[in-house]
């Protein structure tokens, strides 16, 4: 229960990394905001979860792209947990195709830098009326960010690579008000984005080159995102943490 007593919004909540990340601070003790979009259903499911293992959990529907739908989400989390936001975790994101050069347009541009860059940007700037000292923003990155991605990834692992340099810009602005901002960056995960857009052929091939010969799991990750929101990792910040089995370091 490291997390007792303490307050957590963590977007794009409701599947996946974002699933594992609500459940694993809700069960070390936080108050959970679970926002989600698209993701109704499986929402309903990760607060079902929460429930089971007796924590504490609403789920607010926002678009992290729309400042208004933004500004909605804290004041539905004020209505809720009150004034003071311990836990930030910006995971809302997603890769949504695989593009070349020639096939990127406008929308596919904006679409995918917006909910991955631009939705932690404003979300965090939202909040920080209500960080306060001692408060951990944890942005989810990807080892894309640092090695350039797959292929027609590149929109994507561009919006992770931004997100790992603001997180270290604003880890020297925030800092001497005593709030903590890291990212992770995970590689090889299993979830449904993999599912979704890479080949079984090449996630084969991917674990069989990770030192560990694995993919990882979503409670990897959430169990890093739990430590770098707890006090026990109160001297780290601006560091982009790297979780891949060892395919990369950084």
């Amino acid at each position: 229960m490291r997390l007792k007593g303490k307050v957590a919004v963590v977007t794009g909540g409701a599947r996946d990394i974002g699933r594992a990340i609500s459940i694993k601070l809700a069960q070390e003790g936080a108050k959970v905001v679970v926002n989600y979009f698209n993701s109704e259903q499986d929402c309903k499911e990760t607060l079902s979860a929460i429930k089971e293992i007796g924590g504490e959990a609403i789920a607010i529907k926002a678009d992290v792209t729309k400042q208004e739908d933004i500004d909605q989400l804290v004041v539905k989390t004020k209505e809720a947990f009150g004034d003071n936001l311990h836990i930030l975790v910006n995971n809302a994101g997603g890769l949504f195709a695989r593009k070349t050069i020639g096939e990127i347009d406008e929308a596919f541009y904006d679409l995918v830098m917006n909910v991955n860059f631009k939705g932690t940007v404003f979300v965090t700037k939202a909040f920080m009326s209500m960080l306060g000292n001692g408060s951990s923003v944890i942005n989810v990155a990807s080892q894309a960010g640092r090695d350039g991605g797959g292929p027609g990834s590149a929109l994507y692992a561009s919006s992770k690579g931004a997100v790992m340099t603001l997180t270290r810009n604003w880890a020297k602005e925030l800092g001497p008000k005593g709030i903590r901002i890291n990212a992770v960056c995970p590689g090889m995960i299993a979830t449904k984005f993999h599912d979704d857009f890479t080949k079984d052929e090449v996630r084969k091939n991917v674990a069989g080159n990770t030192p560990l010969r694995r993919e990882g799991g979503a409670g990897e990750v959430a169990d890093l995102i739990a430590y770098l929101a707890s006090d026990e990792s109160s001297f780290m910040t601006g560091n982009n943490v790297d979780i891949n089995g060892g395919l990369a370091f950084s």
